[in-house]
């Protein structure tokens, strides 16, 4: 147990490290860009002066290494700080957005996750058969396709030929839960056909390397059949890649919504980062790009948990 406790608490330092070299990163990369935010902001014709009074208020006339920590104490109170644009606070401006970009995600999960465990399945089951080739072509030509091309084929099919879901993905907290998962069909079927692939192969490569094994081939001796073969020996020993690529790309779908929620113009953390950079507000971009990276080191944190949990080997090491 003290071996395990012992990895967990490598896993979190490492976790921790790689958050405060990211948030380095992200504060550099954002001070490097070319220009002057605030002229930018304010445009050609202001004036010296307010130019001055706003790089004042941004903090931009204090050294970058100052800045930088000032930044970093705020987060670890709680204080993203404020908004350049609209004069808010950024935790109340982002909450909200991050909420929808979980549903969004979690959305896709639901219905990604069953998919790719079926067909990783029968794959594995019928292999090198016409369904295991077809689902291997299918899901490979998903996987090369890039998000945003699918996005608009699924609007120009299902929005536009065959009006069954709206163009436009517009929440609001008051909606109903129904009608919220109605209005993110196309988004959520977006994200799913891009990940689905990768948890199928995964589930598919880790249950046929295991059909190999000595006792799998006992029980095919003894007579039983070859499903249950697969769902009650082969699929129980093969859950650690299985969750470690499920929680991977569940960070996946909250990391990478950016694309697919500016296309379908979804009020979530992605279509606020992209606002955000557009209007040169540096505060915002920092906390959206923070929370962004926070949540996938969390979420691979989290796998690397599982991983041990659901693995004998490591869970009582000799």
């Amino acid at each position: 147990m003290n071996d395990i406790a012992r990895m967990l608490a490598q896993r979190l330092s490492l976790g921790l490290l790689t958050l405060f070299a990211v948030s380095l990163i992200i504060f550099l990369g954002v001070s490097l860009l070319p220009g002057d935010a605030a002229q930018a902001m304010l445009g050609q014709s202001a004036t010296p002066e307010t130019v001055a009074a706003l790089r004042k208020r941004m903090g931009l006339d204090e050294p970058a290494y100052i800045r930088y920590f000032t930044w970093l104490g705020g987060i670890l109170r709680g204080d993203f700080g404020i908004s350049i644009a609209n004069e808010r606070e950024i935790s109340e401006l982002i909450a909200g957005r991050f909420a929808n970009t979980i549903f969004l995600a979690l959305m896709a999960a639901v219905i990604s996750v069953p998919i790719a465990l079926t067909l990783g399945i029968l794959a594995a089951l019928y292999r090198n058969g016409f369904f295991d080739r077809t689902v291997n072509v299918v899901t490979l030509s998903s996987i090369s396709t890039p998000e945003f091309f699918v996005a608009y084929i699924l609007l120009l099919v299902f929005a536009v030929n065959l009006p069954w879901f709206p163009s436009l993905s517009s929440v609001n907290p008051d909606m109903p839960f129904f009608q919220r998962v109605y209005v993110c069909m196309l988004p959520a079927a977006t994200l799913t056909l891009v990940v689905v692939a990768h948890m199928m192969r995964m589930t598919r490569a880790a249950i046929i390397n295991l059909l190999a094994s000595p006792y799998i081939e006992m029980a095919a001796l003894k007579g039983i059949p070859r499903g249950k073969i697969i769902t009650r020996h082969a699929l129980p020993n093969a859950w650690a890649p299985i969750i470690n690529v499920i929680v991977i790309n569940l960070a996946y779908l909250i990391v990478g919504v950016v694309v697919v929620e500016v296309v379908f113009v979804y009020p979530g953390l992605g279509q606020q980062l992209v606002d955000s950079v557009q209007r040169r507000d540096l505060p915002v971009v920092q906390a959206c790009c923070l929370i962004f990276a926070a949540t996938y080191v969390l979420l691979n944190l989290t796998a690397d948990i599982l991983a041990i949990l659901t693995n004998p080997r490591l869970l009582h090491p000799k």
